[in-house]
């Protein structure tokens, strides 16, 4: 049973983080985190120009219930950086498994692609190209022949 409300516990923040990360002001606000390390909430209300400084604190709020930021307060001042051991590390390991999987199964299609038949290919205007450069209507086709040499 501890198990299974681990699992739900962790869809449940991956779930608020993806829907966190689905306005494009609070990655924004991730993005200037991520440039420095850690940045008053005043200070990043003036790097985010496309909305206000209470916008920028509820983005925020939101960031941080997510998982996707900490927060320290020195006196009356709210400092804020990125998470790496909250939902950040787990949306980035979830996506870049996505990845990974979507990468390999492109490099297998490629490779498991019967080749292609005919020579040099076609060339410019859809025409069979020759190993002489010229096409069979006895154009020159010169793509490629910067890179010779």
């Amino acid at each position: 049973m501890s198990s299974e409300n681990d699992t739900s516990e962790r869809a449940a923040r991956r779930n608020l983080a993806f829907d966190a990360l689905a306005d494009p002001v609070r990655r924004e606000i991730l993005a200037v985190l991520a440039e420095q390390d850690e940045c008053s909430a005043g200070a990043l209300a003036e790097r985010i120009t496309t909305v206000g400084r209470t916008a920028v604190s509820t983005h925020l709020r939101v960031l941080r219930v997510a998982g996707l930021v900490t927060e320290r307060r020195a006196g009356r001042y709210r400092y804020y950086a990125v998470d790496p051991t909250g939902s950040a590390a787990e949306v980035l390991t979830l996506l870049q498994g996505l990845f990974q999987q979507s990468l390999h199964d492109v490099r297998a299609a490629v490779e498991n692609r019967p080749p292609e038949t005919g020579g040099a290919g076609l060339g410019r205007a859809g025409t069979q190209a020759t190993d002489t450069g010229t096409t069979d209507t006895g154009t020159t086709d010169t793509r490629g022949a910067a890179e010779v040499g």
